[in-house]
């Protein structure tokens, strides 16, 4: 079956959104909304996706998930037929439905890996740099998880869902990820109970303490709520956007470097194997003597701050 990538149609979408916000947010006294340079610098890495992305989606992802399909589902007397004995998935209109779900089970676990994994997380990082949450920062993405992602997804054509039909769910949940990035939806009743929002995706995207490495879900919320990573937004908590550690530059090129090089300096100052070891495949924040702290261990300070003095503003550890 021939389809569609829909993110063919994606380029012209994304940009007539964000025009779209750009007039809204002038036109009703949110001018502060984009801040050029930092529009520019994700419309540079943006850019860099839209031309990485087709030649590493050629070479990596079709290529990984066409071996995987042919391999776990061989043709048996003129059948396509999964290694466990049942026959492989075909194009029916529930087998997208099945396909989708399976896609945002695995882009709920791909993007918790990201914000978990201190190595990925130097790739993801991108995304989160910047202080603005526009659709400007929607395309600000890290070149890099390009190459590693498809190997999250193997196990969809593995168990013989057909590889333009994953190629499709993947699109479908990129659409819905670029729109979650404007502040301008507000809550939406019982829509929230079911599906990733805006403004769930604000709390993402917030550095402050208590949100951080939360709501990790594609489309939907239920993996989050599943797994322990769910939070509304609180309406009366400023949200402030961005990362602990900001790269503090425009440059293209340190907004997509910058934690490896950090990375690199930790390892190489580490004495021991393991140590080195924890700062490459560690939560980010860890150190093996407690002078920077991971997410984990600053919310475990963040509730105990709140519990005892509850009036005093909570000072962040690192």
């Amino acid at each position: 079956m021939d389809l569609t990538n829909p993110l063919i149609y994606g380029v012209p979408c994304f940009i007539a959104f964000i025009l779209l916000e750009i007039t809204y947010s002038h036109t009703h006294g949110d001018k502060d909304l984009y801040v050029w340079k930092d529009f520019m610098a994700s419309g540079a890495m943006g850019i860099g996706s839209a031309i990485l992305g087709p030649l590493i989606k050629v070479t990596v992802l079709i290529t990984v998930f066409t071996y995987t399909y042919e391999f776990f589902n061989p043709v048996v007397d003129g059948v396509r037929t999964n290694i466990m004995g049942y026959e492989s998935f075909g194009y029916s209109w529930y087998v997208f439905l099945l396909c989708q779900l399976a896609d945002d089970f695995t882009y709920y676990w791909f993007h918790r890996a990201n914000h978990e994994v201190r190595i990925l997380w130097a790739a993801h990082i991108v995304h989160h740099s910047s202080d603005h949450f526009n659709l400007g920062t929607a395309i600000r993405n890290g070149w890099f998880t390009l190459l590693y992602k498809p190997f999250f997804y193997m196990w969809m054509p593995a168990i013989g869902f057909p590889v333009e039909v994953v190629i499709f769910a993947l699109a479908i949940e990129s659409f819905w990820q670029f729109q979650l990035h404007s502040k301008y939806v507000p809550k939406m009743g019982w829509v929230e109970k079911i599906f990733n929002t805006h403004t769930m995706h604000q709390v993402h995207h917030s550095q402050n303490v208590e949100y951080l490495d939360k709501n990790h879900g594609g489309f939907l919320n239920i993996f989050d709520k599943m797994f322990g990573t769910w939070k509304e937004l609180d309406d009366d908590v400023e949200v402030k956007f961005g990362v602990i550690h900001a790269p503090k530059s425009y440059n293209p090129l340190v907004i997509l470097t910058h934690e490896f090089k950090d990375i690199w300096a930790d390892v190489k100052k580490a004495k021991k194997f393991s140590h080195k070891l924890m700062y490459i495949f560690g939560p980010p924040g860890w150190s093996p003597d407690g002078s920077t702290l991971t997410v984990k261990q600053q919310q475990r300070l963040f509730k105990e701050h709140r519990k005892k003095s509850p009036e005093v503003v909570y000072s962040r550890p690192n």
